[in-house]
């Protein structure tokens, strides 16, 4: 499937494909092999005196409470990639399923929709997240519901404009002229074509929810401590900050960074791959 895509990608547009999913798969296996890669246990006290800089002993350090920093990022990873790959997932179901619906059928049902989400999509998404987070709960099934309710104006807004150009198209026409159902005509006819435009959404609101989980569990709505996450560890090394402790920062928000960079250019390199006609700046 990875020769396929990066076959049609011109050589220096696939680098950027390449080198996002080399990030992802880095990362995702990491956090699967993190019982065997992490030297020490990430949530018990391993040094009576915590805050110890990077050394051969603790790569990353230790964190105020004396655990191994290198530990605790190496699992952190699970929950970001959990929270935000399964609320992208909801995201574009729920998303995609109401923009094939209010696109298809117009009237309105469709204006009802459209105002709903634009209502939903003109609100700020931080605050929206909180909002949502803080009534359900700090748990990592509220969080993924959350963040999930934050991006679904995003796939009905892309998935909408497909299929309102896709209703008119002679295809569309032809097959309800046969007397295809309108279930049938949106499920075989017009979903299909709309898979293209959500799967390059798909990468970039991933890197996005990425950013979102970690700024929610800095915040102190995510998963409650001691399990590992890099945005509450960076909520932790923020204290220390101003007593030159750099490290308790530092090495999560740069896992953070790279993970939403992953994503973010298999997204770029998804659009080059399903936009042969783009073009890019030459630097």
């Amino acid at each position: 499937m990875v020769r396929w895509l990066t076959r049609r990608i011109p050589l220096r547009r696939q680098y950027l494909l390449n080198i996002g999913i080399l990030v992802v798969l880095t990362f995702i296996l990491v956090t699967i092999f993190a019982p065997w890669l992490a030297p020490y246990d990430p949530v018990h006290y391993m040094e009576p005196e915590g805050l110890k800089p990077p050394s051969p002993q603790h790569l990353m350090g230790t964190d105020n409470l004396g655990r191994d920093l290198l530990s605790r990022v190496l699992y952190g990873g699970r929950i970001a990639l959990i929270v935000a790959v399964s609320s992208v997932l909801l995201s574009l179901t729920i998303g995609s399923l109401i923009g094939w619906i209010s696109g298809y059928y117009g009237g309105l049902l469709d204006r009802t929709l459209s105002l709903l989400m634009d209502s939903l999509y003109s609100f700020p998404s931080m605050i929206l997240a909180i909002i949502m987070v803080a009534m359900l709960g700090p748990n990592i099934l509220n969080m993924i519901i959350s963040i999930a309710v934050v991006y679904i104006p995003t796939f009905f807004r892309v998935v909408r404009g497909q299929v309102l150009q896709l209703k008119a198209e002679d295809f569309v026409e032809a097959a309800r002229a046969l007397g295809a159902s309108d279930k049938r005509i949106i499920l075989l006819h017009i979903a299909p074509n709309t898979i293209n435009s959500m799967m390059a959404v798909s990468s970039f609101t991933i890197a996005d929810a990425i950013l979102t989980e970690a700024a929610l569990s800095f915040l102190g709505f995510g998963i409650p401590p001691p399990t590992p996450d890099w945005g509450f560890d960076i909520h932790t090394g923020q204290k220390f900050l101003q007593a030159g402790v750099w490290w308790l920062i530092t090495f999560p928000g740069m896992m953070i960074i790279l993970l939403s960079i992953g994503f973010g250019l298999i997204g770029e390199g998804i659009s080059d791959l399903l936009n042969p006609k783009r073009k890019r700046k030459r630097v």
